[in-house]
């Protein structure tokens, strides 16, 4: 039935949930999206404090200075959706602390790189890229146009690693894994 304010209800039958129009199914279906969209940023978000969280005990473990700046490159590396060079870093802490300097944001990351809490992604033709959500060796896909790099989630690498140990007799202590190619933003 319409309630005020334009919004329908379904009628409870038993154990069926009976929608009354099509207009209350979209609704619905907008607030289960909204509600799984929370739940994924409630989870991204305490990720990302976790992150910064285990980079911030990293820094004081080493008797590092804990300045604000710093501070700012971690979370900028925390929270990064993609895995920014140092001038990408650089741009995003110049925006709070505008006196912060390239070689502050240079000398954290690479003391991040040191202590194994950040991940560089390494090209020959320079421009290293930091991963500081997965700072450990795992496949990237990488746009060979506009250089967009993704992590996507291999089940079988785990596996692939014990046949090549198997095969090969090999103590395997680090790996890179890179795909290039274009991304369907840049296939059109």
């Amino acid at each position: 039935a319409a309630q005020p304010g334009g919004f329908m209800h379904g009628v409870n039958r038993g154990r069926r949930f009976i929608l009354d129009t099509g207009k209350t199914a979209n609704y619905s279906l907008r607030k289960i999206i909204l509600r799984y969209r929370h739940m994924v940023e409630s989870t991204r978000l305490k990720d990302q404090k976790a992150r910064f969280d285990k980079m911030l005990e990293a820094l004081k473990k080493h008797d590092s200075r804990i300045t604000p700046q710093r501070m700012a490159v971690l979370k900028t590396l925390a929270t990064s959706d993609d895995h920014p060079s140092v001038e990408k870093v650089y741009e995003q802490v110049k925006k709070r602390f505008p006196t912060t300097s390239l070689a502050t944001v240079y000398k954290t990351v690479t003391l991040l790189k040191e202590l194994n809490e950040v991940l560089e992604i390494g090209f020959p033709e320079g421009g290293n890229r930091y991963d500081g959500h997965r700072p450990y060796p795992h496949p990237h896909l990488i746009c060979t146009k506009c250089r967009k790099i993704i992590d996507p989630d291999l089940e079988s690498l785990e596996g692939m690693t014990r046949e090549l140990v198997s095969e090969t007799g090999f103590q395997i202590t680090s790996h890179r894994l890179d795909f290039f190619g274009l991304c369907p933003d840049c296939q059109g």
